[in-house]
């Protein structure tokens, strides 16, 4: 499938609470008709409701355990990978319940921390990265890349066949890409995996998806996002934010981005700043100011979607953050 004509608005997560029914209701009020609801992400339930947990419980054939350092490896499924799945049970039961509102909107996100995130988030047996390896992080790319059929067909099945969009979540892939992961000690840090290398397993992972039939988006919202790599990978749309400057917008990043825009590449946007108070007003003026900056007709603004982000870290996504990114992307709607 191809990602809907936009712009729109979605997130990712994660959502206060541990009721998935509750935070589904809450996902739909907001985000429904006309819009792209998510699949949420609620850590607070306990082990394995965490993204690390979540995502290494889609994993084929490699069990994990939760140790004091972290999520790791381990030779046989235990306690908390059941924690994990039990989970993942919950959500799609929910969404099940739901499926005449969910029905109602152009498609829905599932989010799932892509490959290179989660082999530098794992540890295998020894302590060490998985990502360190190359052996262990071939078998991560390829064990996602397989658990992703299955769960997205999960998924379409709950969503009573409601159009996929698969998020792959990078935010570690600049640290990957530029040697930056920590060593298990934390003294040192890892060597660099070569572009090609990550390039290749982000492939894997989207033509997995697409054989399934769902859209795929690759998320890397770090400032150091490789960009041109990321739109190497066949993904149908990027997610990826906009730093502004002192003087104001990033003149460079969003030249960038209007080029893939030109090539009708879908971008998903986290537009930065305008703080918690900043309204849907103002969030839509952080994608339409920088756009007529750079020269950009506002027809093309229907390349352009939007995901929602925090007021507050430290609270997580909220209802307020869902309904003003809404609007903001109902107002660049009106632009196109």
């Amino acid at each position: 499938m191809s990602l809907p004509a936009g712009p729109w608005a979605t997130a990712h997560g994660p959502l206060p609470g541990t009721r998935p029914d509750h935070a589904l209701d809450l996902v739909l009020g907001e985000l429904g008709a006309g819009h792209v609801p998510f699949l949420p992400v609620l850590p607070e339930r306990g082990v394995g409701a965490d993204a690390v947990g979540r995502s290494a419980s889609f994993l084929v054939d490699l069990p994990v355990d939760l140790q004091p350092s972290g999520w790791r490896l381990v030779d046989r499924p235990g306690r908390d990978l059941a924690r994990g799945r039990s989970w993942w049970g919950q959500d799609l039961d929910a969404l099940a319940e739901r499926g005449e509102e969910v029905g109602r909107a152009q498609a829905l996100v599932v989010g799932v921390m892509g490959p290179w995130t989660l082999a530098a988030s794992l540890q295998r047996q020894r302590g060490e990265v998985a990502v360190s390896d190359p052996g262990a992080r071939r078998d991560v790319v390829s064990s996602l890349a397989e658990g992703l059929a299955d769960v997205l067909a999960a998924v379409r099945r709950a969503a009573a066949g409601v159009p996929v969009v698969l998020l792959l979540d990078e935010p570690s892939l600049p640290s990957v890409l530029l040697g930056r992961v920590p060593t298990a000690s934390g003294y040192d840090t890892l060597r660099a995996v070569p572009p090609n290398e990550v390039r290749d397993g982000l492939r894997l992972l989207v033509d997995a998806a697409h054989a399934t039939g769902a859209a795929v988006v690759l998320r890397c919202h770090a400032e150091e996002s490789p960009v041109g790599l990321l739109a190497e990978s066949g993904a149908d749309g990027l997610g990826v934010h906009v730093p502004a400057t002192a003087s104001g917008a990033n003149a460079p990043a969003w030249e960038r981005l209007a080029a893939l825009v030109e090539q009708e590449r879908t971008l998903l946007l986290a537009p930065t700043g305008g703080g918690a108070a900043a309204d849907a007003e103002q969030l839509a003026g952080l994608v339409t100011g920088p756009w007529s900056q750079v020269g950009m007709d506002h027809e093309l603004l229907r390349f352009l979607s939007l995901t929602a982000q925090p007021a507050d870290a430290e609270r997580g996504l909220q209802r307020a953050d869902l309904a003003r990114t809404a609007r903001a992307a109902e107002l660049l709607r009106e632009r196109v």
